[in-house]
């Protein structure tokens, strides 16, 4: 079971430097099997450049950590504040998503330069007395920032090899477990009031906060994740034929896309090959189904006349089973929680903002960081987007 961690907040300077230290290095280890090529490859508009990512995260530090903290501090560039901020209005302008596969310059190279700079400086500024019990929790998120961007940096990179027609290999690994059982289990909960949302120590987002009370109906929920026997059983069932499984907007999706299959599936000779991590292998039965959009985990949902679990339902019965191996679809439309309340500046642009138009994921998937998943972590993203880890848990 994926443990309830987060980020330690460190109790001395030294401890801060090594969790820094040590964050910072693996987002450079990610990127090591990639040549330079693939640092620039933007395919669409969700999937970033690597070298780009690297910039980013960066950047967050140097922005809202160095700049107004660190005494006489120097700006790398003063161009990366436009390249490099993401979607903050109050930071100043920026490039458009859209053309940050156009950014030949700044080179690798030189990003690399860029972050070795800023973590000397943040070195520095860590081992003497500037960080102040005020600065430590945008330290921690800056950390938790980084985190999550490795997590988009595997993923994208997937994405840009598993759209290059060689479908070359990132690296040869074994990242997934395995459905262990052919038969689903339904785990039942009663009826009742129940809490959800982050609580005790440690770091969580925003959006975790504040927990509250919810009322669930009578509810069961699958033991396991669905595999991709039964995703196959779906599609030659003639799933993405029958509109009586979609949402209308899911019907309109799986016309205008002319969606077949989960994204990497490819049928070769009459058999079907999945582009993993290892490269282009014929599709694992076992293994649990990935990259699959809302639209299509709520048909499937359908088919077996079902449901997806709700946000609460999920995280009330996630200490009875096995989590972490895809992002969880659920029913819950993203939206803030009781109480809630963005913060002031920049950092208030973090979650709040994007409270519209998107459903709610659980869990964690195998690229997710280690120590960056616990129960209450709220994912989300919009309902026809299928390029990140995500698969399928049913509920009635």
């Amino acid at each position: 079971m994926k443990t309830n961690s987060a980020l330690t907040i460190p109790n001395s300077i030294t401890n801060w430097a090594e969790k820094y230290s040590e964050i910072r290095n693996h987002s450079v280890k990610i990127c090591e099997p990639l040549e330079i090529e693939d640092y620039v490859v933007q395919p669409i508009v969700d999937v970033s450049p690597p070298k780009w990512h690297l910039g980013h995260t960066t950047w967050f530090f140097e922005t809202f950590i160095l700049e107004p903290n660190f005494p006489d501090y120097q700006v790398f560039d003063a161009q990366y504040n436009f390249v490099f901020n993401s979607y903050y209005e109050t930071i100043g302008a920026r490039v458009i998503r859209t053309d940050r596969g156009n950014l030949s310059r700044p080179s690798v190279s030189d990003i690399y330069k860029y972050r070795k700079y800023v973590d000397e400086q943040m070195d520095a500024f860590l081992q003497r007395e500037y960080l102040t019990e005020e600065i430590k929790p945008l330290l921690e998120l800056g950390l938790n920032h980084e985190q999550q961007h490795q997590e988009l940096l595997l993923t994208d990179i997937k994405y840009i090899l598993g759209h290059n027609p060689l479908f070359p290999a990132y690296k040869n690994e074994d990242v997934s477990k395995k459905v262990q059982s052919e038969n689903i289990e339904m785990i039942h909960f009663n009826e009742g009031i129940y809490e959800i949302g982050f609580e005790g120590k440690g770091f969580c987002f925003d959006n975790e906060l504040g927990r509250h009370k919810v009322y669930l109906n009578d509810f069961e929920i699958a033991d396991r994740l669905v595999s991709n026997r039964e995703y196959l059983e779906f599609m030659e069932a003639g799933g993405y034929q029958d509109f009586r499984h979609w949402h209308a907007e899911g019907w309109d999706w799986v016309k205008q896309n002319e969606a077949k299959s989960p994204l990497y599936w490819h049928l070769i000779d009459g058999k079907w090959m999945n582009y993993t991590l290892n490269g282009l292998e014929y599709l694992d039965l076992n293994d649990a189904v990935c990259h699959i959009s809302f639209y299509e985990a709520s048909a499937f949902a359908s088919w077996k006349e079902m449901r997806l679990p709700t946000e609460a339902e999920w995280e009330v019965a996630s200490n009875y089973f096995d989590w972490g191996n895809r992002w969880e679809w659920t029913n819950s439309a993203y939206l803030p929680y009781p109480g809630f309340k963005k913060e002031a500046g920049a950092v208030g642009e973090y979650n709040g903002k994007f409270m519209v138009n998107q459903m709610v994921l659980r869990g964690a998937s195998v690229a997710t960081p280690m120590g960056h998943s616990r129960n209450t972590y709220r994912n989300f993203f919009q309902t026809g987007l299928k390029w990140q880890f995500t698969g399928i848990r049913l509920a009635k």
